[in-house]
């Protein structure tokens, strides 16, 4: 079931969490203070009816949101032709891909995704903005999904709610980067393209897993909490979950021009609680942090066979080149391609993969070795 809202609009909602971190640091303040890209949007809602997850818990109506740009195209046989699908990281939505620092340098006339030419596709995944979530009234007796439910609702929601059978391009974004390898390897003829921005086709380990843990424990084992039946967000479990988050989507030479003193790096600290303690649900964000606890796509890499333009930066916190992993499993995608983005002060950490203009060109580059 189908429900287009049919919203244009020339807004979108501050980005959350660690994509778009560097948003909040280094733009100096949420995405609706910022200059507004004026991209007609469609806004719409499909419910998959009785999904059933792979814990073996049921939904009897799970809504997935989603925006879309452009219009589909579609050849002798009514297929679409010019799908792109595009996927957001942990804690963020649809939305945050309307940014100036995104949209301003893809969607325009000419532009590697020229919403004249291409039908974007922009979903809230399970669980964040406006797709079903625990915060809408299950709490924590909201069904325990992980990257495989995210990816097998989407693919409803392209082939029973848009009418897509098949995309030219899944980009996606940290959670979404790991998402795309997920849907390489379950429908590996879906797509022509990937492109996998900040993240490791691993199992979630080392201080990536870490950090999780940590939060994820932090959040349960607050009193206030109640085992997710709480009236009020618990102080406590906020506060660790935004202090991880800081860190973990945090870029190093950004956060040194931006704070140089003691006393600017203290301001922004209580500032950005002040500012961004009301924006979390916690059992949201320990679903959204748990929902990664199964995803381990290195033994079936080899099942990719679109074409993939995988990049990660540098100075990311989350997936540090030192470890080598990224050059050890990119040797083992048929049609792939591994690129790392070097630190300087024009990168953003993790959320690099917002700024479009680090990468575009690969994208281009991307899109013209896959067209068909």
């Amino acid at each position: 079931m189908i429900r287009p809202t049919g919203v244009r609009s020339n807004t979108c909602a501050p980005f959350r969490f660690l994509t778009v971190l560097a948003v909040v640091l280094f733009l100096g303040g949420p995405l609706g203070a910022q200059e507004k890209p004026a991209w007609k949007v469609t806004e719409g809602d499909y419910v998959a009816k009785d999904f059933k997850f792979r814990s073996g818990e049921t939904l009897a109506e799970l809504k997935l949101h989603y925006r879309t740009l452009g219009t589909p195209a579609r050849d002798a046989q009514g297929r679409v032709t010019n799908a792109v699908l595009i996927l957001h990281g942990t804690g963020g939505t649809g939305a945050q891909f309307l940014s100036p620092q995104f949209a301003n340098e893809l969607y325009g006339a000419g532009q590697p995704l020229d919403v004249t030419k291409y039908f974007v596709i922009l979903p809230d995944g399970i669980g964040h903005g406006k797709s079903s979530k625990p915060s809408d009234g299950m709490h924590a007796h909201f069904p325990s999904y992980d990257y495989d439910d995210m990816v097998a609702a989407h693919h409803l929601l392209l082939t029973r709610g848009l009418g897509v059978e098949h995309l030219r391009l899944i980009f996606g974004t940290s959670m979404g980067c790991m998402h795309s390898f997920v849907w390489g390897e379950t429908y590996p003829d879906f797509m022509d393209a990937l492109m996998p921005m900040a993240c490791l086709p691993i199992q979630i380990s080392g201080r990536n897993r870490v950090w999780r843990k940590m939060v994820m424990d932090a959040i349960r084992e607050d009193p206030e909490w109640k085992g997710g039946e709480y009236k009020e967000e618990p102080k406590a479990a906020v506060r660790v979950a935004l202090d991880f988050l800081i860190i973990a989507g945090s870029a190093p030479i950004q956060m040194q021009k931006s704070f140089p003193t003691r006393d600017a790096a203290d301001k922004f600290v209580q500032d950005y609680f002040a500012q961004h303690a009301k924006d979390l649900d916690v059992n949201d964000f320990l679903f959204q942090v748990n929902a990664s606890r199964n995803y381990d796509p290195s033994p079936q890499l080899e099942k990719i066979s679109a074409k993939v333009m995988w990049i990660n930066s540098a100075d990311d916190f989350i997936n540090p080149p030192g470890l080598g992993i990224a050059a050890r499993e990119a040797k083992r995608l048929k049609n792939g391609k591994f690129q790392l983005i070097p630190e300087s002060d024009q990168t953003h950490g993790h959320g690099s993969h917002t700024w479009a203009v680090l990468w575009k060109k690969e994208l281009a580059e991307l899109l013209k070795a896959s067209g068909q």
